[in-house]
């Protein structure tokens, strides 16, 4: 399922480093996921496929150096990293599976990737779809994640739509990614960005806020305030080089 970038994408994106993100062209990385009526998907596997979606994405050839996508992704990564989440079915999902873009799919959830698009000129396939409806539910609670295996710790504190969380999920590997040295980033690959998302305990989420490890802070776009602390991203290669507290 993953492809390899190239080296040039592992530089730090400006994003990152530069606190005028928001003075130029926003961009935003559509993330459709199916809903069939008879077939919803569960909200920790479309929280999963979200961020194994985007990782995929960012790691494919096209998205790093000359590649076809590689101008958008920049664009999009010296600003914000603004993901939005929409629902599709039957020949709504499969117009939207015809335009450019990395399907994943992720036990009972199908979510498709597409490059970033100018918040105020999506392409129509994809304007049209709707973003409510995307509240999922777990048929029965989610087992403890695998020990060693990155996960992606959801806030006890903050109530999120499934549709947010699968944003907030992809923000959290994002920032990972980020993070992570060459070898530690071709390893996740071979994983096939093998991770778990679940949400802390409240005495787990005040450890993780001082861990030092990749926090997402939301712009308060949808759904919750600014500056809210949504998720921290725990890699055993991250949590060795965290700052101890």
């Amino acid at each position: 399922m993953t492809t390899v970038g190239s080296a040039g994408a592992f530089a730090q994106p400006r994003a990152m480093r530069d606190a005028t993100r928001d003075g130029g062209d926003q961009y935003a990385l559509p993330l459709v996921v199916r809903v069939e009526r008879a077939s919803p998907p569960g909200r920790t596997d479309a929280l999963e496929g979200a961020a194994r979606a985007v990782l995929t994405l960012l790691s494919d050839p096209r998205s790093a150096g000359d590649g076809e996508w590689a101008p958008a992704i920049r664009a999009w990564e010296d600003a914000r990293i603004r993901k939005v989440v929409r629902r599709a079915r039957g020949a709504a999902w499969e117009r939207a599976s015809s335009l450019p873009g990395i399907t994943v799919t992720h036990r009972t959830a199908e979510v498709r990737a597409f490059p970033p698009v100018p918040t105020g000129d999506w392409p129509p396939d994809l304007a049209r779809l709707q973003v409510a409806g995307t509240d999922f539910t777990d048929p029965e609670p989610p087992w403890p994640p695998p020990p060693g295996i990155p996960v992606l710790w959801i806030t006890p504190e903050i109530a999120m739509t499934a549709g947010k969380a699968m944003a907030q999920a992809g923000h959290a590997a994002q920032l990972a990614w980020w993070k992570l040295p060459p070898a530690a980033r071709w390893e996740w690959q071979q994983s096939d960005f093998d991770l778990a998302a679940r949400t802390a305990t409240r005495d787990q989420w005040a450890k993780l806020l001082v861990s030092g490890l990749p926090l997402v802070q939301d712009g308060g776009f949808t759904e919750v305030a600014p500056g809210s602390r949504t998720v921290v991203a725990d890699l055993p290669a991250l949590r060795r080089e965290a700052p101890r507290h």
